[in-house]
């Protein structure tokens, strides 16, 4: 089937007062209304009297707006300023994932040439990249786990992780890394099982999903009547999405294609870079999603309401580490949406320098109280991954 393109633009009858003050769209029984406004918009005064609690916000403070109200409504104005101001609007659908984003086009002045390093990186710099990516990620995974079996074998895969990661110790890590991460939480029936939602924006790599006869693992969404993992999976789902929009928006901004990915491949997802990208950052929401799990006292109060969106949220604006840009072994602290732009920084000069700037890391934001796990290693054995030759074949890095 062809789809249609509607464009919608000023009322082009000469003398005609129809459409004059603008049109409404909206949905019913499954069709799209385009309705003519019969008043003019009325001025919006200093003080509404129906403002929301905290609901006067600076357009240009804003870096993500999530909504989740099916009763919102926007003008044309509204998401136009958001988007000059580099803000990122995720709207959420009745499963209360995210269903769409609307991200502002790139004003970066290197737009040509960062395309072209991105859509010609050679094959080595790729696999290199992906190293990267994995190792920071199994890391990260260690952070959110106590002294246990499981802490040290993911700390020994990361070790471990070769150009490419063509072992595939990523997916061996989830194995050892879900039921560990809420073996303490009572509110959490062992061993877990990580479930990504059917209808997910964000694609899930971090295990195996479960036979459907597993029925302790899924659960039916009462409102939208998808198949979803049981909880906490939901609220996992929720606290990826916001990562994935943070991403996105800041590989936009870079002047990079958020869908041309490193790992990450599909006809249909246009996010395939952010989804590559937020590997690393993942644990932070399970971080926080343990945290929830632990103040419940049954797996039925940890749906996803208002409180758990907020806590969720949270996160991005959560202060983590990330490797210094002036001061070599150093840590700078910030918000974790600053940190993200940071790191791809770092991604797109590893991009334009090559195989030949194989000195380069990536930068990959850390919480505070992570460092202690990582402080035997050097900043480098953390963050750097192995030296490739021009030929794509990965040399002997020793021990890190």
């Amino acid at each position: 089937m062809i789809k249609r393109t509607i464009e919608i633009s000023r009322a082009g009858t000469a003398g005609s007062v129809r459409g004059q003050y603008g049109v409404h769209l909206a949905v019913r029984d499954g069709q799209l209304l385009i309705l003519y406004k019969t008043e003019p918009p009325k001025a919006i005064p200093a003080m509404p009297p129906n403002l929301a609690p905290g609901g006067s916000i600076p357009v240009e403070d804003l870096g993500i707006v999530m909504v989740d109200q099916r009763e919102a409504s926007y003008s044309h104005h509204a998401l136009v300023s958001m988007a000059e101001a580099g803000a990122a609007v995720v709207l959420c659908g009745r499963n209360h994932l995210p269903e769409a984003m609307l991200l502002p086009i790139s004003t970066s002045t290197d737009l040509a040439s960062r395309l072209d390093s991105q859509i010609n990186a050679s094959k080595p710099t790729v696999k290199r990249l992906w190293q990267m990516v994995v190792r920071a990620k199994l890391r990260a995974q260690a952070c959110t786990l106590p002294e246990t079996a499981a802490r040290q074998r993911l700390l020994a895969l990361a070790d471990r992780v070769r150009s490419g990661d063509p072992e595939n110790l990523e997916g061996q890590g989830a194995v050892a890394y879900w039921p560990a991460h809420f073996a303490s939480c009572p509110a959490v029936k062992p061993p877990f099982r990580r479930v990504a939602g059917r209808g997910m924006v964000v694609p899930d790599r971090s295990g195996p999903s479960p036979a459907a006869s597993e029925r302790d693992s899924v659960a039916n969404d009462p409102e939208s009547g998808q198949v979803t993992g049981a909880p906490p999976n939901n609220l996992l789902d929720y606290g990826y999405a916001a990562i994935r929009a943070m991403v996105a928006r800041a590989v936009v901004s870079a002047g990079l294609l958020p869908a041309i990915g490193i790992q990450h491949r599909g006809r249909s997802n246009p996010f395939c870079l952010a989804d590559d990208l937020m590997e690393p950052l993942r644990p932070m929401i399970d971080a926080r999603v343990k945290y929830l799990c632990l103040r419940a006292a049954s797996a039925q109060e940890l749906v996803l309401d208002q409180d758990h969106k907020a806590e969720l949220l949270k996160v991005l604006a959560e202060p983590v580490l990330f490797p210094s840009a002036t001061r070599r072994g150093q840590w700078d602290q910030g918000p974790l949406m600053i940190a993200t732009q940071r790191m791809v920084a770092s991604f797109v000069r590893i991009l334009e320098s090559g195989v030949a700037g194989s000195a380069e890391s990536m930068s990959f934001p850390i919480l505070p109280h992570w460092l202690p796990t990582l402080s035997h290693l050097t900043q480098k054995s953390i963050h750097n991954a192995s030296t490739l030759t021009d030929n794509g074949e990965e040399e002997d890095e020793g021990t890190p």
